[in-house]
């Protein structure tokens, strides 16, 4: 993907944030107003051994940043939500993906699986800064 040189140094410190480098995401790739990254079970499971779900909301959140974050505008979360439909044991991937956009917001969303099998959908919708913010 080719981008300006401004929007990739931006992507590049968003996927190498002490953050998402504490919780051990690592990116896979990104597409236009898409992203995909991946994040291991070991040191992030709840009380009865599966993903926590915080860890997997993290992700999610992550690869919404990067999606959302490939233009020349800066976009900020405004709001999430996830639903959990099964627990995960191992591995997971999340990808991100833009549904529509309006004015200064745009919504995103981010399916993550373990292999094949869905394990939570996410939506964010993220607010377009204003460049004298930036």
């Amino acid at each position: 993907m080719d981008l300006p040189k401004e929007v990739r140094e931006r992507l590049e410190l968003m996927a190498r944030a002490p953050f998402a480098v504490l919780c051990g995401m690592e990116l896979v790739s990104l597409g236009f107003r898409t992203a995909r990254a991946r994040m291991p079970l070991e040191g992030r499971q709840n009380a009865l051994g599966g993903m926590h779900g915080g860890a997997l909301f993290a992700l999610a959140d992550q690869v919404f940043a990067l999606a959302a974050n490939q233009g020349e505008n800066v976009y900020v979360a405004m709001s999430a939500s996830i639903h959990y439909i099964r627990p995960a044991h191992g591995t997971v991937e999340a990808e991100a993906r833009l549904v529509g956009e309006s004015g200064r917001t745009a919504i995103f969303e981010v399916k993550i699986f373990q292999g094949d099998d869905l394990v939570a959908i996410f939506q964010g919708t993220g607010y377009r800064l204003p460049k004298k913010l930036i």
